[in-house]
């Protein structure tokens, strides 16, 4: 009788682990834009502002960023 309470617990605290774990795909849609990026570079003094003009305009010129 014990085992068998101990499995039924057990599979409920693994049941409830698995419907309560965050999917793990979610961080890769939501992070900062390369504009974004470069804006926190300047920002923080590691390029100066020719250089973040000179990055910003090659990456508004170049499009939108596709995978292949």
């Amino acid at each position: 009788m014990i085992l068998f309470w101990a499995l039924i617990i057990t599979a409920a605290v693994l049941l409830f682990r698995a419907l309560n774990r965050a999917p793990e795909h979610t961080h890769m849609h939501g992070g900062p834009s390369p504009e974004q990026l470069l804006a926190e570079r300047f920002a923080r003094g590691d390029i100066d502002e020719e250089e973040y003009q000179q990055r910003l305009a090659a990456l508004r010129s170049s499009g939108p960023l596709t995978k292949h």
